[in-house]
């Protein structure tokens, strides 16, 4: 018998990937501000990032 989740799990849930979202944004935010030498010695490109840095939120 498969369990459903109760409306309250859901909407924490949610919460929680939305709030995922927000922080994602804001560090690739932050990200795209260093020099591509920086981004590159860490591992990350900057076309990369721009890539993952789409939407936006109103907070």
């Amino acid at each position: 018998m498969a369990q459903t989740r109760g409306f309250f799990r859901n909407a924490l849930d949610r919460m929680v990937e939305a709030r995922m979202r927000q922080a994602n944004h804001y560090v690739n935010g932050a990200l795209l501000m260093l020099d591509d030498e920086t981004l590159k010695a860490n591992g990350y490109s900057r076309a990369e990032l721009k890539k993952r840095s789409t939407g936006y939120f109103f907070y």
